[in-house]
């Protein structure tokens, strides 16, 4: 079980990176990279399966994060995977799928991800 939750952690950590990233990457374009909705889930999938599989296992003792801190996360990684939807629905009507979104939407995205970051290290 052990190998499975690592597994878990290291695509959760590649889907934030993703997320992050592309929200870098196109600070200076209009449009918004569909990677990052794909980042974005894949975030979400793999910290869902890390929890489940971590508590199945019993990899985190009796010292593992609390349970608020994972419903935090889990609500912030929700809004972050819906709202990367909605991004890639927007660029997705021009310019072959990089088109423009709107730059509220854009920014959101990325101090979401950023603030899951920081619930994830200071919490």
């Amino acid at each position: 079980m052990e190998f499975l939750y690592n597994l878990f952690t290291v695509l959760h950590f590649v889907g934030w990176a993703i997320v992050l990233g592309g929200y870098l990457a196109s600070l200076r374009s209009p449009g918004l990279y569909r990677g990052v909705f794909h980042g974005a889930a894949t975030a979400l999938v793999a910290g869902v399966l890390m929890v489940g599989t971590a508590e199945m296992g019993d990899v985190w003792g009796d010292d593992g994060p609390s349970m608020p801190k994972i419903g935090v996360k889990l609500t912030v990684a929700l809004v972050i995977t819906v709202l990367a939807l909605v991004a890639k629905r927007q660029g997705s009507k021009a310019d072959n799928g990089t088109g423009a979104v709107s730059p509220g939407l854009k920014h959101t995205i990325g101090a979401l991800t950023l603030a899951n970051i920081l619930v994830a290290v200071f919490w």
